[in-house]
This record gives structure tokens, C-alpha cells and sequence, in this order.
């Protein structure tokens, strides 16, 4: 532990900010694998208005989260990134409890 007052300074991030890029980068991989899916289970289905709205309603959510982990990914890039904002922390959260309930809603 440094006798440093100030928390942070002289922090070496060394490969960290690299490593919680590539960490967003599967993570938007993954939710996007899970979106087309209940896209495709959705739209199979007899086209439903029903089925449609969650269709909808699925691609809007990937799309507020790709928004949310890009712009998470660019400000990774700089050389002390900030932290995660709260706001933007809850619509990640949001985003993936509803691709999650969308998924299991698509299974029953």
C-alpha cells in the first residue's frame, strides 16, 4: 500500500481497461446471440400480435444495450477511464433482466 492520500494516483492500469473491453466485447457478443434467438423463436411462431410486439420490443432492447456497452467500450479507450456512470450501470442492468424474462417468456 502506497503512502499516496489521493486514491488512485500513481495507479498503473496496465492491461486492465484492455481486459473490461474485451470483457464488453463478448458480453454485447453474448446478448446478441440471446436477441436473435427470441428473434427467431418469436418470428417463427403464427405471427401473433403478441409475438410481433415482444419481437419489437426484444430488438429494442439489444439496441439501448449495444448503445449503452459502445459507448462503455469508446470511453475504455482513454488513458484513465472514468467509471461507470450509474445510469448508465442501471440500463445495462435492466437491458439484460429483460432480454433474460423475454427469453424464458419465448420458452414457455
Amino acid at each position: 500500500m502506497s503512502g499516496s492520500a489521493v486514491p488512485g494516483e500513481g495507479r498503473d492500469a496496465g492491461l486492465q481497461p484492455e481486459r473490461t473491453r474485451m470483457a464488453w466485447r463478448r458480453t454485447t457478443l453474448t446478448c446478441s446471440v440471446v436477441a436473435v434467438l427470441a428473434l427467431r423463436q418469436a418470428l417463427r411462431g403464427s405471427g401473433a400480435p403478441v409475438e410481433v410486439v415482444g419481437a419489437s420490443v426484444t430488438a429494442l432492447v439489444w439496441v439501448a444495450f449495444l448503445a449503452v456497452a459502445h459507448q462503455r467500450m469508446r470511453a475504455l479507450a482513454a488513458d484513465r477511464p472514468a467509471a461507470l456512470p450509474r445510469r448508465a450501470a442501471l440500463a445495462v442492468v435492466s437491458c439484460t433482466l429483460a432480454l433474460a424474462v423475454f427469453a424464458v417468456a419465448v420458452l414457455l
